[in-house]
Formats: structure tokens, sequence, C-alpha cells
């Protein structure tokens, strides 16, 4: 025995006792992934040495692996907070460029509305298209978001409407069919109204009327009703026609002029005064879903797709890692969708620090995707992902160490006793 055997063990014990103390101290850290000392023996050998004769020289740690278990979800109702369960990490690039990628996702906004990590790396993700809301890019880009300009006005282009009209409806003098001009009042005639959206945001009240015609399962539409106090007169003329068949669905409108598909379309007036001189615009009323039972009157959805102006006023994550917006217009849109990657050998990547790595040769390459595709896991809007680290087992790994490095002092001070004996020797 020499003393190197006891200097490498207490070099050994010393690494492992550093190993448990980080994990310790990061036990509370988001996306933290605790590290454990690998040891490995010395041995000295010399060629043509007999196998069964050498007693070693000591122990060296052999590698410092990161576990990449699972971590417990805690849910935080942070808007912004998002947890990977499974083997995804959230794609960053750092400051200086560098692209990293972590588990922990406890993002935020900068003044500038760019969605950043607590070192300032900006997160990326995929860019959706407006019109349809799904992914339309195969190239990550930063997050960004508008929050100091207000998103424009939208023109209304579409009325969606579902609604059961009576089969059992009757003119106002009780029969079956009605002649226009239709009265301010009419037994037979049903309505409902919402407001539309010119260019600049401004709203305009908009109605829809409709009256049973002497042609069996025919209604009229109007957009106005009969105003006799007016000078002249006002006598409501009907912008088109619909049409079921016997069992009450919708055969298509009969409009003059004809229109298309299930829908009519009606012309809007931008609400006076009208300084702007804005013009006059065409609304498609879709009716695919009006239908004529026994049932009375009633309207299961009427809407239209334009709005004024809004303020950002909320954003949130959802689980499938689409990062939706809200504004004070009422509209909810998606602006992007977070991007993920997956590494086929996890414990080849490289800490930098702040919960961060970076890929390495014995990573490889990372594969990209999103929560939506492949192996990457799912996401948890609203919760983030604790440390894995168990910490009642590191305070026994502690104990454990800190016996071995005393263990190995033992084994110095022994040698240095034969040590002492040989040289006292005479």
């Amino acid at each position: 025995m020499s003393f190197q055997q006891g200097l490498s063990g207490l070099n050994a014990a010393s690494k492992n006792l550093d190993v448990i103390g980080h994990n310790i101290a990061n036990s509370n850290t988001v996306g933290f992934k605790a590290s454990r000392a690998e040891f490995a023996e010395m041995v000295a050998s010399a060629i043509g040495s007999a196998g069964g004769t050498n007693a070693g020289i000591g122990v060296e740690v052999g590698a410092v692996s990161q576990q990449f278990t699972q971590g417990n979800l805690t849910i935080t109702g942070n808007s912004l907070d998002v947890a990977v369960n499974g083997n995804g990490f959230f794609t960053l690039t750092l400051p200086d460029g560098t692209p990293a990628y972590t588990r922990s996702g406890n993002f935020k906004l900068d003044k500038e509305g760019n969605m950043i990590t607590n070192d300032n790396a900006n997160v990326m993700g995929y860019p959706v298209d407006p019109a349809t809301g799904l992914r339309s890019g195969t190239d990550p880009i930063p997050m960004v978001f508008p929050t100091a300009e207000p998103i424009p006005a939208k023109q209304t282009a579409t009325i969606t409407a579902a609604f059961n009209l009576p089969a059992t409806a009757t003119d106002a003098a009780g029969d079956p069919a009605a002649t226009p001009p239709i009265p301010a009042t009419p037994r037979a005639t049903y309505g409902t109204s919402i407001n539309v959206f010119d260019s600049q945001g401004v709203a305009k009240p908009v109605s829809l009327y409709f009256q049973k015609t002497a042609t069996d399962n025919t209604w009229d539409v109007y957009d106005a009703l009969d105003d006799p106090t007016a000078v002249p007169p006002v006598v409501a003329t009907p912008i088109g026609q619909i049409e079921f068949d016997n069992n009450g669905a919708i055969i298509g409108p009969v409009a003059t002029p004809p229109a298309t598909g299930f829908a009519l379309t009606l012309n809007v007036n931008p609400t006076p005064p009208n300084p702007n001189n804005l013009p006059a615009f065409d609304v498609a009323v879709g009716l695919d879903k009006v239908s004529q039972s026994g049932s009375k009157f009633a309207v299961s959805n009427l809407s239209q797709d334009g709005y004024t102006t809004g303020e950002l006023t909320g954003i949130n994550i959802e689980n499938n890692g689409m990062i939706m917006t809200r504004y004070s217009n009422g509209v909810t849109r998606a602006e992007g969708q977070l991007a993920l990657s997956s590494f086929r050998n996890t414990q080849g990547l490289a800490s930098v620090g702040s919960n961060n790595w970076v890929a390495t040769f014995e990573s490889g390459q990372p594969v990209a995707g999103t929560a939506t595709d492949g192996n990457f896991g799912s996401l948890r809007s609203g919760a983030l992902e604790d440390s894995n680290v168990d910490l009642t087992a590191e305070l026994v790994n502690m104990m454990t160490a800190q016996r071995a490095y005393q263990a190995n002092a033992q084994t110095i001070k022994t040698q240095d006793q034969v040590m002492s004996t040989l040289v006292n020797l005479r």
C-alpha cells in the first residue's frame, strides 16, 4: 500500500461531495436535473505481468452524469409557465446567438414583447398562419408579441347564423301567405340583429327579418322593416329568399341576384355620420345552419368575423404549445407554437448553466418538432417541472461520501504509521 490509494480516494470522495452538494443546492431549481459521480478503479500494469497480482493504485472519477428522469409538475397558474412531460426540451437562442435547450419553462416578456427566459435567452417557436391557426413554417423563430401596438380593425366579411324558423308561421292576417310591403309588426315576421364593423372598426347594427311567403317552405329575407312614418314612407324590399325541403333542411337561397351556396349578400352603409366617406361594403350571410321545423323561432348562433382595434390584454400557452394572445376587443388568436427538441443521447448534452444545455458530438444533432409531433412529450400549461433531486437520498449519499472520505484519510494515516515504523528500524 502507498499514499496513492488513499489520496485518490480523498479526491474522489471530495468530488462526490461536490456533486451531492450541487444537487442539494438545486433541489428547488425549476427543471434542474440531478447528477451523480461515477467512479472507476485505477490500475498500474506492466506488459507480461501476472493478472492476479495487481493490487491497483486507487480510484478516479470516471464521469459526472446527469439523470434526465422526469420531475414532478407543480401547478402555478401563471399563464406563461409551461412544463414538459416527456423527452422534449424547449428550444432557446442565448444572447450570444448560441442554440441552447432547457427544461425550465418559467418564461416572461421583456419590454419589447420578446418571450425570454430568466437569463434573457430568446424562446423559439414556429410561426402560425393567422387565417388557419396552424403552423406555417419549418424553422423556429424568436417568439415576439405586439405588446405596444394595437391590432388593426377588421371589416366584417361574413355573418354566420344558425336558427330555426317555425313551420307553422302565418302572415299578419293569419293566412299562410304574406305579400310585401311588410307591416311594421307582422305576426309572421321573425328577426334578429348583430353588430358588424366597417374598415375603421366602427360598429354598425344590422338586422335580418324573415317572413313566410305564399310558396310552401319559402321565406323572404329583409334587412329592414317598413317605416310608414318616414317622409316619404319606406317600403321594405327583400334581399332574397331561402327555401327548405320537406324535412326542414335548407335547400339554398333563391336571391335576386342569385347568391352563392347557402349565403345571401347584405350591403352595409358605414355608421352615420361618416366624416371619412367610407364606402358601403358587402357582408355574406351564411345560412347553411338554418332550419324549419315545428319548434318556435330560436337563434342558436349569430356571429361575425369583424372586430374593432384592440390592445393586448393577456398571453397564455396551451397544452399543445400554441401561444394565444387576447385583446381588448374580444379577439383571441394564435401567435406561434413552442418549438421542442429531442436528442438520441441526452447524456451527451453539455450543461452551460442557468438550466441550459447545448448539443455536442456525443448528444447528436437535435430533432426539432412540437408537442403534437412524435416523441417530444406533452406540455402542461400553467405548470412548472420541479427539480428531480431526491433530497432524502442525497442526504444519505452525503453521509456515505463523508464516511468514504474519512476512511480514505484513515488509510493515509495508516500508511504514515507504516512509514514511521520503517524509518525507525535500526
